[in-house]
């Protein structure tokens, strides 16, 4: 730690530094979230080869996924807290070492059971860094400046999602050095050291006032209560609720309202907590989260059925079904990209509110149009992309106005609050678009493709759940003719 700490603090604060230093620790960041979200999208591409290869069973094969946003969701909060006590730098340097770390591991994994270890570690190390990325951007730019930062994340992580299969797919095909599957992680190797090396020297020095101290006790309840309750809606999806589920499901919430309400009385007396519950004072910040755990339940809900549906409803190989999932990456990206740092702090709410309505038509006319044998024709691709569209100037000011009034100091425990909230939606999206969607009976092609109509009325119901948050936000989002920021304990 002491290389570390001499590196650490070798950097200068926000307010000091240079353009182009800032420049490079937004990059560094960039980079890192590139890692993650690459690392999430190729595993899928790879599973075949991994059960060949590891003689997984199709449980096995779940669980290498799921173990990864088991240990990233539930631990989430701790992660954002540390960033908040210890310094986003540090914290990152350390996530990021130990993504690595992991990554060999998984690349070096001899057995199904070394694998999923390994991806469970990974996940861990994964809500350590990635909490830092966004609250980075967040201690080095003005709100409205986030505007313009964030889209680049959204750009960049569009341009991940789609190249992640395609190049899993070209590692695994050319199986350099006899290696395989292996390549998808040990590719983590030399991105992440990079990151590691230009992030001691350019990332920002952690605020010497901010607060030591953490709450181990609160991190242990917040990460029994999510990790059970991804476990519970992870197992639901895959094999069907049972009462031992339910239950599992109940004890959880119980915990997680306990632990709400134990960190409230925590700060009331001055003392650490886990969460921040004064930031749901902050009404961007309340509804904001809000939005953005209803609407990552639809975008995964539909992505799900997206993909099932070509496959075993149409037959479509993979690789056709990537290519077919293109217009609607690259709309995400217009969305993001192009629009939202144009139009949102002009237009304000009403840009994610016509985003999120422009989703609902596209999403629903893509159904109906896989419904009607539709596997790559141009109706289709033009509602993928249209649903593209609106998914990008839906979610992409959604970063921007969770974190537009918070406090710096409090920068990694609203980023993490927010990615807590994005992965349990996303797995109640999953449990419940999921489940509606199979529940038609069979296993046949037109089963696949009975299902898309009540799914997609499902999706439809969860995005009108993030509009009506998005309605209740003020219409001048980022302060333009308000005071300056309020603190999250005002």
């Amino acid at each position: 730690m002491s290389e570390l700490t001499d590196a650490s603090a070798m950097c200068v604060g926000p307010e000091e530094m240079s353009d182009r230093r800032k420049t490079a620790a937004f990059l560094t960041v960039l980079t890192a979230l590139v890692m993650e979200v690459g690392d999430s999208t190729i595993v899928n591409t790879a599973l075949p080869a991994i059960r060949d290869g590891l003689m997984a069973s199709p449980v096995a094969m779940q669980w290498i996924v799921a173990g990864y946003l088991l240990t990233l969701g539930s631990l989430l909060l701790l992660g954002g807290r540390l960033g908040d006590a210890f310094g986003y730098s540090r914290v990152f340097v350390v996530g990021t070492t130990g993504f690595v770390l992991a990554s060999l591991f998984c690349g070096l994994a001899q057995t199904p059971g070394q694998l999923i270890a390994a991806r469970m570690v990974q996940g861990a190390a994964g809500a350590v860094m990635a909490p830092q990325t966004m609250a980075v951007v967040q201690v080095l730019y003005t709100p409205l400046e986030r505007v313009t930062k964030l889209a680049y994340f959204g750009v960049i992580v569009g341009l991940a999602a789609i190249l992640g299969p395609i190049i899993g797919g070209l590692l695994i095909e050319w199986n350099l050095f006899g290696l395989g599957w292996r390549l998808i992680f040990l590719i983590n190797l030399p991105i992440g050291l990079g990151a590691i090396l230009v992030g001691l020297f350019v990332l920002p020095k952690r605020d010497p006032s901010a607060s030591l101290r953490i709450d181990p006790a609160g991190a242990l309840i917040f990460a029994s209560g999510f990790g059970g309750l991804l476990y519970a809606l992870i197992t639901g999806a895959e094999t069907g609720w049972s009462v031992w589920l339910l239950g599992l499901f109940a004890v959880c919430v119980a915990m997680i309202i306990g632990g709400w309400f134990r960190a409230g009385a925590r700060r009331g007396r001055g003392e650490p907590a886990i969460i921040e519950p004064a930031l749901f004072n902050i009404g961007t910040f309340r509804w904001g989260v809000l939005a953005a755990f209803s609407f990552a339940s639809a975008s995964i809900g539909f992505l799900l059925i997206l993909s099932v549906s070509l496959q075993q409803g149409l037959g479509l190989s993979p690789f056709e079904t990537a290519l077919v999932h293109i217009p609607f990456s690259a709309g995400v990206m217009v969305g993001i990209g192009l629009l939202v740092p144009r139009l949102l702090p002009r237009i304000g709410k009403t840009l994610p509110l016509l985003g999120g309505a422009a989703m609902i038509v596209g999403t629903f006319l893509a159904t109906r149009a896989i419904m009607n044998g539709d596997d790559g024709g141009i109706v289709l691709l033009s509602c993928l992309a249209l649903a593209g569209v609106g998914m990008g100037t839906m979610s992409g000011p959604l970063g921007p106005i969770v974190l537009a009034e918070v406090n710096r100091a409090n920068a990694g425990t609203a980023s993490a609050t927010l990615r807590t909230a994005q992965q349990i939606g996303g797995a109640l999206g999953i449990a419940i678009i999921g489940a509606v969607y199979f529940a038609a009976t069979g296993e046949e092609a037109a089963a696949r493709l009975a299902g898309l109509g009540p799914a997609g009325l499902a999706i439809a119901a969860a995005v009108a759940l993030s509009l009506l948050s998005v309605s209740r936000l003020p219409s001048d989002i980022f302060g333009q003719d308000k005071p300056p920021l309020r603190k999250a304990s005002d």
